[in-house]
């Protein structure tokens, strides 16, 4: 970290020590491993779990440690900050563990949260098909009731932790005349007879990512598996995607931080012309504007994360932060991967991983034109 931050308290700080010793340990010497398999190991989620770095923020009702959301940041800034993007820790913790609590029923809380805590139980969320992206009211994917149970075709593609995922939280049209108020949230377990994955995507960056297309051929489920009430999904996404935006802001502010730190240590020893490319002129300035800029960028998302704690980020806010930090991190990354020279293009290069990985920070989430969308309502 470039400066010290008032938001984080003593716990804080000690929770930060042991999950950095914790991506020392078991992240950082397996990460080209999993990149070079695609994904990361499933011992690494139960050991994750152990260390009490998933789900930091559920109630010890439910097994986890009812910490505020300053812990999950913790987590994903120190991910960010060894150049860590294979876990998807992030999302099984602070996007899909959240639909459970906020619109499960008891017993589905009861039934997965303390799987998800102990890492047991892997979640993703199944929204993006192939047709659609950021528009969630178009998708094709469905759900009819049979009795007592929800039967599910469809198809879905992009999904984080697609091919490790246990139980997927999926968007469904349960109602397919009534535009945003027909979709519903389903769980499905993924051992149902139906329920399928395609490959692997080979993504551009985010190698130790598992990110798969998903099929539902007749998967059929409790109708218990519903989350909250039929036909309320849209207005449940819409609630919760104002802290998957603050996630993605959250890597972004780290990620220009680490790739500042990383090109610093480098400009400082790397010769040209007889001196460290550091005293050139041009270095200092450009690592003058990114250090300033990354500065500004991270005293804004630290407020937006004292109003997210203090439960006040609305949703123009928080599509700000998504589109202004993320712009920062592709810029910012770019210089600094100018500033390594070839070394920069070379993929044991830290510099070069961050490179690749930074550029869909654009598009998920909602990409940043849709940002923008929806702040310029608010004018």
């Amino acid at each position: 970290m470039l400066f010290d931050r008032e938001i984080f308290g003593e716990d804080h700080d000690i929770f930060r020590q042991s999950v950095r010793k914790f991506m020392e340990r078991e992240v950082v010497p397996h990460h080209e491993r999993w990149e070079k398999q695609g994904q990361i190991d499933r011992e690494a989620w139960t050991k994750a779990g152990q260390a009490g770095l998933l789900c930091p923020n559920l109630p010890e009702e439910y097994g986890g440690p009812g910490a505020d959301f300053l812990y999950s940041t913790i987590v994903i800034e120190e991910l960010a900050y060894v150049g860590a993007t294979g876990p998807g820790f992030s999302l099984h913790s602070d996007i899909v563990a959240p639909y459970i609590l906020h619109h499960g029923s008891e017993d589905l809380k009861r039934k997965w949260l303390p799987k998800f805590v102990s890492g047991e139980t892997i979640g993703a969320i199944a929204m993006t098909e192939p047709g659609t992206g950021s528009d969630l009211q178009g998708v094709k994917t469905t759900a009819v009731k049979d009795g007592n149970h929800l039967v599910i075709n469809g198809s879905k593609t992009f999904i984080t932790n697609g091919q490790l995922a246990d139980l997927v939280v999926v968007v469904t049209k349960t109602d397919e005349q009534a535009g945003a108020k027909g979709i519903s949230l389903v769980l499905v377990e993924t051992d149902r007879e139906g329920f399928s994955r395609g490959r692997n995507l080979d993504k551009i960056g985010l190698k130790a990512q598992d990110t798969s297309e998903l099929f539902f051929d007749d998967v059929k489920v409790p109708a218990t598996n519903m989350l909250g009430d039929e036909g309320q999904g849209f207005a449940y996404l819409m609630q919760e995607l104002p802290q998957e935006r603050l996630q993605v802001g959250i890597a972004a502010v780290a990620a220009c931080e680490a790739a500042l730190k990383w090109t610093i240590e480098y400009t400082k020893e790397r010769q040209a012309f007889g001196k460290p490319i550091a005293e050139f002129q041009n270095s200092r300035f450009k690592l003058a504007e990114m250090k300033t800029e990354t500065r500004i960028a991270r005293v804004f998302l630290d407020d937006c994360l004292t109003k997210h704690t203090n439960g006040g980020l609305d949703v123009e806010t928080a599509a700000m932060a998504k589109w202004w930090t993320t712009d920062l991190q592709c810029k910012v990354i770019d210089q600094c991967l100018q500033l390594f020279g070839g070394y920069g293009y070379m993929w044991e290069y830290p510099i070069a991983r961050a490179y690749a990985d930074a550029r869909v920070q654009r598009i998920y989430a909602g990409t940043n034109e849709i940002m923008k969308e929806l702040i310029g309502r608010g004018l």
